[in-house]
C-alpha cells in the first residue's frame, strides 16, 4: 500500500462529509501506483461522527474506521491510527479541514525526493483569536529553547512521514504523547512546506485552554529536564538569600541591638520559603505522574468497534 491517511474525529460530523470527498478527490488526482487507505479514528465521539464513518465505510473499501470506548485524547487517537497503518507513507491531518487536503499531492512529492518527514509549517492561523495565537507562538518558542532536541515552531501534527518513522513511532510507548516532539527525537532528513491555515469549516474546537494547557505540559516535561533545573537553582537561591537574612538577623540582634520584633518580617519569610517549596513540589510531581502512569502500563487505549483488523509488527 502507498499511502495511509491517519484522521483524529471528535465530534466531527459537520466536517467529514466534505473532508472525506476532498480527500478522495485529491489522493485520486495523484495517481498512485499502489492503493490508499483513509482511517478514521472516532475519539469518543457523543455526536452522528460514528454513524457517518460507518456509512462511509460501508460505500468504500478503503475507508477504515476505529471507534474509542471512550475519549482518549487527540494524540492518543493520532497513535491507533499509526498502529493501523499499513501505508509506505503515512499522512496525519485533522477532520477540521483548516489543514487543506489540497495540501497532500505536495507533501508526497517533497516525501519522494529523500525526506523521511514533510512537515507542514502554518504561516498564518485564520479563525482564532489573539489570545489563542499568542499563546501558541509563546509556547512553541519557548519549547524550541528549553528541549535539547529541535521541535519546529509553528508546526502542529499535519505531515506526512515515512514507514521508518511509523515504525520508531511504534517503540515509544509513553502515556504522555507529544508526537509532533517524538518525530523531531526520532530524526533522520526532514524537510517543510509553508502553507496558510483556514478557518474551521463546521463545528466547534475540542482543544480548550485546559487541554492547551496539558498538552502544553506533556511537551514539556517529555523532552525537557530544564523545570527540574529551575526548581533546583530556585532552592538553592533562596537558600542563599535566607542564610544572608539569618547572618543579618543575628548580627542585628548580638552586634547594633537595633532591631524591632514583629511578625511581618517572618510571616514574609515564610510565605516566601513556603510558595518556593510548593512550586518546587508541583514540578517534581508533575515528572512523578507521568513516570506512575507509564510504569502502569495501561493500554493507551480501548476499541469498542472497528473494521480494521488488529495491528500486526511488520517483517525485520
Amino acid at each position: 500500500m502507498d499511502l495511509s491517511v491517519v484522521i483524529p474525529v471528535y465530534n466531527e460530523e459537520a466536517n467529514l462529509p466534505a473532508l472525506y470527498d476532498r480527500l478522495r478527490n485529491v489522493i485520486e488526482s495523484m495517481d498512485l501506483p499502489g492503493s490508499h487507505e483513509f482511517i478514521f479514528v472516532n475519539d469518543g465521539s457523543y455526536d452522528q461522527s460514528l454513524a457517518l464513518l460507518r456509512l462511509l465505510a460501508s460505500r468504500d473499501e478503503r475507508v477504515r474506521y476505529l471507534d474509542f470506548s471512550r475519549n482518549f485524547g487527540h494524540q492518543i487517537a493520532v497513535t491507533a491510527g499509526l498502529d493501523r497503518a499499513q501505508g509506505e507513507a503515512v499522512v496525519i491531518i485533522d477532520a477540521d479541514l483548516q489543514d487543506p487536503p489540497e495540501l497532500l499531492p505536495q507533501l508526497y512529492q517533497k516525501l519522494q525526493e529523500g525526506y523521511e518527514v514533510v512537515y507542514a509549517k502554518r504561516r498564518s492561523r485564520a479563525g482564532e483569536s489573539a489570545a489563542k495565537r499568542l499563546t501558541a507562538k509563546i509556547f512553541y518558542r519557548l519549547l524550541a529553547r528549553i528541549t535539547h532536541i529541535s521541535i519546529p515552531v509553528d508546526t502542529g501534527d499535519f505531515r506526512i512521514i515515512s514507514r521508518k518513522v511509523v515504525l520508531a513511532l511504534r517503540q515509544m510507548p509513553e502515556q504522555n504523547k507529544f508526537i509532533r516532539g517524538q518525530i523531531s527525537w526520532i530524526g533522520y532528513r526532514q524537510g517543510c512546506l509553508e502553507y496558510d491555515r483556514i478557518e474551521r469549516t463546521g463545528g466547534a474546537t475540542g482543544y480548550t485552554y485546559r487541554k492547551m494547557v496539558r498538552f502544553a505540559l506533556d511537551g514539556i516535561t517529555a523532552f525537557s529536564d530544564l523545570p527540574l533545573r529551575i526548581a533546583t537553582i530556585s532552592g538553592f537561591a533562596v537558600s542563599g538569600i535566607a542564610f544572608l537574612v539569618m547572618l543579618y538577623t543575628l548580627y542585628a540582634r548580638f552586634v547594633t541591638r537595633d532591631y524591632q520584633p514583629g511578625w511581618a518580617s517572618l510571616m514574609i519569610s515564610i510565605l516566601f520559603l513556603g510558595g518556593v517549596q510548593l512550586i518546587a513540589v508541583g514540578i517534581i510531581g508533575e515528572y512523578i505522574a507521568r513516570l506512575s502512569a507509564n510504569v502502569r502500563q495501561r493500554p493507551l487505549y480501548i476499541v469498542s468497534e472497528t473494521n480494521t483488523t488488529s495491528p500486526t509488527e511488520d517483517p525485520a
